[in-house]
């Protein structure tokens, strides 16, 4: 997984961050590479989206809260990320900029076999680069759901990044990425 990849420690919680709506980039739009970052990396991961109010909410509970998934891309700028860790700073700069959620159409839970056996992939410049299974994450969505719920109300529309498999790698002007859920093609992003 990416922890080990990084080599970081494999959290015994969910880590989690929030992006503000600025964030995404929608019906396959190109992303512009910002000039405040030279190192900016890839992350495919599945995305979940609230359909309910919920805080608090029991980790057996959690299923009712989401019928929908869809693939996304965490765009991280890890020179920013790099100097926010070593000052013991929040991550924002290098996390929640504008463009950096790119994510696709979601399709209903019911056209997919289990939630807990999705496969997704991510193709950069027509090779795989990143391949990963929902069993295989380190936190499923329905823990992800118990613990963030705990500290963050989540309301109809939210939408949860869940993590992605080895295989992160940097962005540079003139890539073209394609993900696929179930080998289904979901997203296209052209980085200009």
């Amino acid at each position: 997984m990416h922890a080990k990849e990084l080599n970081n420690p494999v959290p015994e919680k969910p880590v989690f961050f929030m992006k503000p709506d600025t964030a995404l980039l929608i019906r396959n739009r190109p992303f512009f590479h910002p000039e405040f970052s030279s190192d900016i990396h890839y992350e495919v991961e599945l995305v979940f989206r609230i359909n309910k109010v919920g805080r608090h909410i029991q980790e057996k509970f959690a299923h009712t809260y989401y019928n929908e998934v869809a693939i996304g891309i965490d765009l991280t700028a890890r020179d920013l990320q790099s100097e926010c860790k070593s000052k013991g700073l929040p991550w924002e700069l290098a996390k929640a900029f504008d463009s950096s959620a790119p994510i696709s159409e979601f399709i209903p839970l019911k056209e997919l076999e289990s939630v807990d056996n999705i496969n997704f992939s991510l193709n950069k410049n027509g090779n795989e680069v990143q391949n990963g299974d929902s069993q295989d994450m380190l936190f499923n969505i329905n823990q992800i759901i118990a613990y963030v719920s705990q500290f963050v109300t989540l309301k109809i529309g939210d939408l949860i990044y869940t993590g992605t498999p080895a295989g992160v790698g940097r962005i540079s002007v003139g890539d073209e990425f394609e993900a696929f859920v179930e080998g289904k093609s979901m997203l296209k992003m052209r980085v200009k």
